[in-house]
């Protein structure tokens, strides 16, 4: 209203409420119209990617690649592979070496093989006979001594033979008895421990073998790749680079009148050019620090120069549907 205007009580000419009427309502509307902009006001932002590098632990010339930039790729899904000769030689000599230890353990528990032991078996029914002869020509030695028939030293030389051939049975007896023993606990123990530190070389071995092919942790998007086949790639070096709709976000800058009405788990509404309707988002992030207005902020005009900034992430699925770097408006809901 015009403050020239004079504001005293006069009643308005036969005619004049229509218009006043008309006036009213028009104002009332932009009352409400202003009212309505308050509480859903627009915040400018943009889209950010964090971008997931996938290397090989190990060096080696890059031999595959199985992406491209700009291709949609499954979880698991192979993206590259280096040249692994090296690798795959240790693997291979730790599983034989791995099978040879399992082996001697084996043997170790079992004690010698049936063929040793009918050997030492037939020695042993070879001595038994020997005794057994020398016994009976003892016998008859002393017979013959007792009747003056034979010299002392024929009867020393029985007594000799005849302890000599029982000697034998008894060692071979013990032989039989050992060959059909297990090893002793020290040596089983022993080899138990050979057979573990197997198993841990082959693998580390098998470690180092998967290691020169790498696949996608996560189905997502290729952003790029950074070598070509045929080149050398250090260790560590990141070969592809993907994005995964779960590390699509969102960023935005609301001054600080409105940062106390915003908590993560709201629920807003996402605008960007070229978008066939709005994206909806939930809010993960909010600052606690005030900051300045970003030098780049995709805005025609600023009314504020502290600002606080505001992550929110979509949902998988909206994810593909926003681009990183892309300006977007921001509605609360």
């Amino acid at each position: 209203m015009n403050p020239r205007i004079s504001t005293g009580h006069r009643r308005p000419a036969r005619g004049a409420f229509p218009a006043l009427f008309a006036l009213a309502s028009l104002s009332a509307l932009v009352a409400l119209s202003a009212c309505s902009r308050h509480e859903t006001p627009v915040y400018q932002g943009y889209v950010e990617g964090e971008y997931v590098y996938l290397a090989s632990s190990q060096s080696g010339t890059l031999t595959e690649l199985h992406v491209q930039r700009g291709q949609q790729v499954d979880a698991a899904a192979p993206l590259f592979a280096l040249e692994s000769v090296d690798e795959t030689a240790a693997f291979d000599e730790a599983r034989h070496r791995l099978v040879a230890a399992q082996a001697q353990f084996a043997d170790l528990q079992t004690g010698k093989r049936p063929p040793e032991v009918r050997v030492t078996e037939a020695q042993l029914a070879q001595a038994e006979a020997n005794a057994h002869k020398a016994a009976l020509q003892l016998t008859r030695d002393e017979a013959q001594w007792r009747a003056g028939g034979i010299a002392q030293a024929q009867l020393d030389d029985s007594r000799a033979q005849a302890v000599s051939t029982a000697a034998q049975v008894r060692e071979l007896r013990n032989q039989v008895r050992v060959a059909n023993l297990p090893g002793r606990s020290a040596q089983i123990d022993a080899q138990a421990a050979e057979v573990k530190a197997a198993q841990a070389t082959l693998a580390q071995a098998q470690w180092k073998l998967d290691q020169k092919r790498v696949a996608a942790p996560r189905a997502g998007l290729v952003y790029d790749t950074l070598y070509r086949v045929g080149e050398w790639v250090q260790a560590g070096s990141p070969v592809v680079q993907m994005l995964p709709p779960q590390n699509v976000k969102l960023r935005f800058f609301v001054p600080e009148s409105a940062v106390g009405a915003l908590a993560p788990g709201r629920k807003i509404l996402v605008h960007c050019d070229g978008c066939a309707a709005d994206v909806p988002a939930t809010l993960s992030y909010v600052s606690n620090a005030a900051e300045y207005t970003p030098p780049v902020i995709y805005s025609n005009e600023n009314r504020s120069k502290l600002v606080f900034m505001i992550e929110a992430r979509p949902s998988a699925a909206d994810a593909p549907k926003l681009h990183p770097g892309q300006p977007v408006e921001v509605r609360l809901q």
